[in-house]
């Protein structure tokens, strides 16, 4: 099973009235693992930073300035995530809500809302009453979130993961075997051989409970698969 855990940066809260995605981070899991392969991209929103945007991401005008627009990203991020691989978010319906924004500007296709899964609610489930921040939830875990100083896609997307994993029950749910497990019994399975018993096994039957099977065979006639069995095992 392919996984996206994802986290997007933007300007504001509201892509109607003008805010844009300006980082991108993403990873994959296979089956709750992460294999190595991510996705980062910082954006040029195409308009200047509000102060309260670049006191939470540290992100300039200036830095920005000369990194792609979303339009010529779009497709290497859809190729990426792929066509049915589950997107895990931290409140993703703020992140759809973006990322379908800049895919309908870009004229590319929109995610399906049924495609992401939404980590603060599943913690609220899990958790009733309790904080359900990604901060809060490193804390829970033991989480180390010391360099989340400044909120940033990548990291959080790296922390997301974590977090998930526990979420759903630790980072092997499945109780899969690891790759070395595997080898291991592989080579085991292939140099085992079984020793010929040294002699037949004693009898668990009584004496007088093979009589009267004997007794029992004998009333069903000659064509009872006993009977048939016997005079095989004779010959």
């Amino acid at each position: 099973m392919r996984e996206i855990v994802l986290d997007t940066e933007t300007t504001g809260f509201e892509p109607a009235e003008g805010d844009r995605i300006v980082e991108i981070g993403a990873i994959e899991l296979i089956n709750h693992m992460p294999t190595g392969r991510i996705y980062h991209q910082y954006i040029n929103p195409e308009r200047s930073m509000p102060t309260s945007a670049f006191e939470v991401h540290g992100l300039s005008d200036e830095f920005l300035r000369d990194k792609p627009v979303f339009s010529k990203i779009g497709a290497e991020f859809q190729e990426f995530i792929g066509e049915d691989s589950q997107l895990v978010i931290h409140n993703a319906a703020f992140d759809m809500k973006f990322l379908n924004a800049e895919f309908g500007w870009a004229g590319l296709a929109l995610l399906p809302v049924s495609r992401a899964l939404d980590t603060v609610s599943l913690a609220r489930r899990k958790f009733p009453g309790a904080p359900a921040s990604l901060d809060a939830l490193c804390r829970r875990f033991g989480i180390d979130n010391t360099a989340r100083e400044k909120h940033g896609a990548l990291l959080d997307s790296e922390l997301l993961a974590e977090v998930y994993l526990e979420l759903i029950g630790g980072r092997q749910p499945d109780f899969g075997l690891s790759a070395s497990t595997e080898t291991s019994a592989r080579l085991v399975s292939e140099t085992w051989r079984p020793f010929p018993r040294p002699g037949k096994l004693p009898p668990l039957l009584s004496d007088a409970e093979m009589l009267a099977h004997k007794a029992f065979v004998t009333e069903l006639g000659p064509d009872a698969i006993w009977s048939r069995y016997e005079q095989s095992s004779d010959t």
